[in-house]
Formats: C-alpha cells, sequence, structure tokens
C-alpha cells in the first residue's frame, strides 16, 4: 500500500513537471467526480431493491405466493409460470449472480418441482427470469449502469432493452413443455426417431420462434414490417411455442410463408428503387 501511494505520489508530481500534465490530473478529477455522480442512481436503485427483498422475506410473502402459485398450477401450468415469472423478477432485482440462483431456486424452485417440472428445468427457469431482472423496468440495474454511457435515461433503456429481449422471456416456457431442448424427459419425436433427431429439431423450432417474436417486437427483419406482418410472426411464434397437437405443423407452416412473403416484398421494393 505504502509503495502504491508512492508512485501515485510521484506520477502526480510528474504530471505538474511535463507538458500537458496539469490537464491530465484536472482530467482525472472531473472523471472522479463524474463516476460519483453517475453511481448515484445505481446505489439508489440497490438500496430500493434491498427495501424489496428485505420485505419479501421478513414477512413471509414470499412463501404465502409459492404456495399460491403451486394450487393454481394444479389446474393450469401455464399460469404458475407466469406467475413464477413475475416472482423471480421480482426478487432478481439488484442481486449479484450467485446469490439471485440460491433466493430463487429456494423460493420458487420447489413450486415448479411440486408441479411435476423437472429439477434441472424449474431451475434454470427461475434462475433464467432472476437474470432477466437486470434489464426488466423499474429497477433495471443493468440498464441504469448503462445510463450515463449512453447520457440517456436508466428507465427508457431498460424499456427498449425489454423490448429487445422480449423472445428471450419465451425460451425457458419451451423448455418446461418441451424437457428436451435442456437435454431432460426425451418426447414422442425420440421414440419414432431417435433422441438426437427430438433436440435438433427443438432447438430449431426455439430458434425460429425467437426470430419471430424478436421480428414481431421490433418491426423489422429483412426490411420494415407491416402492423399485419408484426400480427403474423406473433401469432406464428405464439403456435410453435404451444405444446399442442398441430401447432407445431400449423406454425412452421405459417412462418415460412410469412417469411417468404416478407423476403419477396422487401426484393420487389428494392427492384422499385
Amino acid at each position: 500500500v505504502n509503495l502504491l501511494g508512492l508512485v501515485s505520489a510521484a506520477l502526480v508530481v510528474a504530471c505538474f513537471t511535463f507538458k500537458g500534465g496539469r490537464e491530465t490530473l484536472q482530467i482525472c478529477v472531473d472523471s472522479l467526480a463524474e463516476g460519483a455522480k453517475n453511481a448515484l442512481p445505481v446505489g439508489i436503485a440497490c438500496a430500493i431493491v434491498g427495501i424489496v427483498i428485505g420485505t419479501l422475506t421478513l414477512t413471509g410473502i414470499a412463501s404465502t405466493f409459492i404456495g399460491w402459485i403451486i394450487s393454481i398450477g394444479e389446474d393450469n401450468l401455464f399460469l404458475s409460470l407466469v406467475l413464477t415469472m413475475v416472482t423471480c423478477l421480482v426478487l432478481g432485482m439488484g442481486i449479484p449472480t450467485i446469490p439471485n440462483y440460491i433466493i430463487t431456486s429456494s423460493l420458487a424452485g420447489p413450486a415448479l418441482l411440486e408441479l411435476g417440472v423437472p429439477l434441472l428445468v424449474s431451475h434454470m427457469f427461475v434462475f433464467y427470469f432472476g437474470i432477466m431482472a437486470d434489464l426488466t423496468p423499474p429497477v433495471a440495474l443493468a440498464a441504469f449502469a448503462a445510463a450515463p454511457m449512453a447520457r440517456e435515461s436508466g428507465l427508457k433503456i431498460g424499456i427498449q432493452a425489454t423490448k429487445l429481449a422480449i423472445a428471450g422471456f419465451v425460451v425457458p416456457f419451451m423448455a418446461v413443455y418441451t424437457p428436451a431442448l435442456m437435454l431432460q424427459d426425451a418426447g414422442p419425436i425420440a421414440a419414432q426417431f431417435g433422441y438426437p433427431v427430438e433436440v435438433g429439431y427443438i432447438v430449431a423450432k426455439a430458434c425460429m420462434g425467437i426470430v419471430l417474436w424478436g421480428a414481431a417486437a421490433v418491426g423489422f427483419l429483412v426490411t420494415r414490417m407491416a402492423w399485419w406482418e408484426r400480427l403474423v410472426a406473433f401469432a406464428a411464434g405464439v403456435l410453435l411455442v404451444a405444446a399442442v397437437p398441430l401447432t407445431d405443423e400449423a406454425g412452421w407452416v405459417l412462418a415460412l410463408a410469412w417469411i417468404g412473403w416478407h423476403c419477396f416484398r422487401a426484393r420487389q421494393a428494392s427492384v422499385r428503387t
């Protein structure tokens, strides 16, 4: 520590003796002040997160809410997954990765296990959405940390980040309904064609769903999309995600037909210009 202090003092003295050194010291002082000013929103967000997490754990609201999720999931698994997602987004606000996993897996993970979701899938589901809390308003700690660099409102960046990542919210739901996405339980495709074929098909379906939902959220694929094209892309993505008979076939047909039409329209527009 003493050696580091001596080196720092020597550098400061050297800055006074060399040309441009005083300007360098002024830049360092200004950067320290700017860094402290930009750290205030992040610190406030962390303080608010501590209040929220403390309230949930000390009052027992989280445990009560998990009981509700289990009771609802007995009749409607999808609704219980949505409630679990919301719970993990709240519990994961502003928390580092390892504590994030410990909190979400201990509070929300057992609820999904009670509903028959495989162990690995249930833990990845809650951990995934716990991490997504970093870009989800109102806290969006990652967005607030990036706000000073972009010189923009942290809330506005968080909303835009959520919009861009909206397709990513679909992947954990697909993993629950088709565990082969995480190399877990084999489905009917594996029984007929083999497990590698099923895993490859599920991965391809997940990628196509992400493309469709991302295009629908952003409004652009090859070229700018009309409002009805965004609705068609969203509907095709929903059909691919839904684990109901014949929805995969309908989703693939609608997705490929829409992509073909969209690429044709984009080529026609480029020819006219």
